[in-house]
């Protein structure tokens, strides 16, 4: 009996204990895709390098860090690079649209409107952003930030470059 209350309690507590960060591999998820309205998942883009954004509409820092990630994504054109800005806004879908097409942003807006991702992905807040290179595995865990600066851009291009 012990030893199955503590096999339960090891599944039931593991992904709590296994911390989500760089090194790790980036976890599955599933939203919707704004674009199709189709259900879309992290597996969609395996072999690419992603930016994910956790974000939301109702937040500041979201709105002054897109138009870096938009200029970034117009920058890496045509490459294997993929943003995906995952909302967690719990409103309608068009509100979120409306939002993104404001910022005139032009990658790939998910939403998830369980939050599911949140817990998957151990965030504390909005944005987080998560770079995972294109073997799965998250080489840089950041808040707020200017992707289009040298620094991100170039860290970019190497993974690009990794093959």
């Amino acid at each position: 009996m012990v030893g199955a209350f503590a096999t339960a309690m090891t599944i039931r507590l593991l992904p709590e204990i296994r911390l989500v960060g760089v090194g790790t591999e980036a976890p599955a998820f599933r939203a919707i895709d704004l674009r199709t309205g189709r259900d879309a998942s992290l597996a969609e883009y395996k072999g690419k390098v992603v930016l994910l954004n956790i974000w939301a509409t109702w937040c500041q820092p979201c709105r002054v860090e897109m138009p870096s990630m938009e200029r970034l994504s117009q920058r890496l054109a045509g490459t294997d690079f993929h943003i995906l800005a995952v909302s967690i806004d719990v409103t309608d879908s068009s509100a979120v649209t409306a939002f993104a097409r404001q910022l005139g942003v032009t990658f790939d807006i998910l939403q998830d409107k369980s939050g599911k991702i949140q817990s998957t992905y151990q965030t504390t807040g909005v944005p987080e952003n998560f770079v995972i290179n294109r073997r799965g595995t998250i080489v840089k865990k950041t808040f707020a930030t200017e992707w289009d600066s040298p620094v991100n851009e170039m860290l970019i291009r190497r993974l690009l470059d990794e093959h």
